[in-house]
């Protein structure tokens, strides 16, 4: 049975609101791939999922299969996906929005197939991940990270110094900055450190001080 032309718009509109309600959370934390991005993918592979079904009805004594071209969605959200994840540093970014791309892709097809419930609870328990489960695990690491601004002179050898007694602690680097003073022909190294259980910032401070060629340093 061929779907009405209201059926096919309400699953468009329906894919339009589910996916742009992710979309509207990854905007507002000024991810790369945002409101529109979210649509697009969502709308599109509900589009993708519905000429799927239509050709299997058109050409049903041939018996295709209607999940070999909604199949490529996901493989192909890939490329999309690559393309918001960013290195800095010893950082990646972006994975979590990468993620999102290939769930709305995923709630996409759900909508345009017709398991509405599937696709609404999908999106209630992304967007409980994205914005509830943030802010808990924010309030979970926000207390064991800390910036530890370095001043040094240009010397061999001590940014290695820094980073070992760093990780003589159980600190993990999770991003490096690097910037010169072009007044002073000083280096500012700034540390984003992640710190553990065992982590003891005393007796970081006091290992810091005996580094030859650090001028200073300042917790953040």
């Amino acid at each position: 049975m061929m779907l009405s032309p209201g059926t096919i718009i309400f699953r468009l509109i329906l894919a339009l609101i589910l996916t742009g309600f992710i979309g509207w959370e990854r905007e507002n934390h000024d991810r790369p791939a945002g409101f529109r991005t979210h649509i697009l993918v969502g709308v599109g592979s509900t589009v993708v999922m519905i000429v799927s079904f239509t050709m299997s009805i058109l050409y049903e004594p041939v018996d295709p299969d209607p999940g070999r071209i909604a199949a490529q969605v996901v493989s192909g959200i890939g490329f999309l996906g690559a393309g918001t994840i960013i290195r800095e540093g010893f950082s990646v970014k972006g994975l979590t929005t990468a993620a999102s791309l290939w769930v709305v892709a995923a709630i996409g097809l759900a909508v345009g197939v017709g398991y509405y419930n599937l696709a609404i609870f999908s999106t209630l328990l992304v967007f409980f991940t994205l914005f509830f489960l943030n802010r808990l695990e924010l309030r979970h690491t926000s207390s064991n990270i800390k910036m530890l601004d370095c001043r040094i002179r240009d010397m061999p050898g001590i940014l290695g110094q820094l980073a070992e007694v760093i990780g003589e602690e159980n600190i993990n680097i999770k991003d490096v900055v690097v910037e010169r003073d072009k007044l002073t022909n000083e280096t500012v190294v700034r540390f984003d450190l992640k710190f553990s259980e065992e982590s003891d910032i005393n007796n970081l401070n006091k290992s810091l001080l005996n580094i030859d060629g650090l001028i200073e340093f300042k917790w953040y």
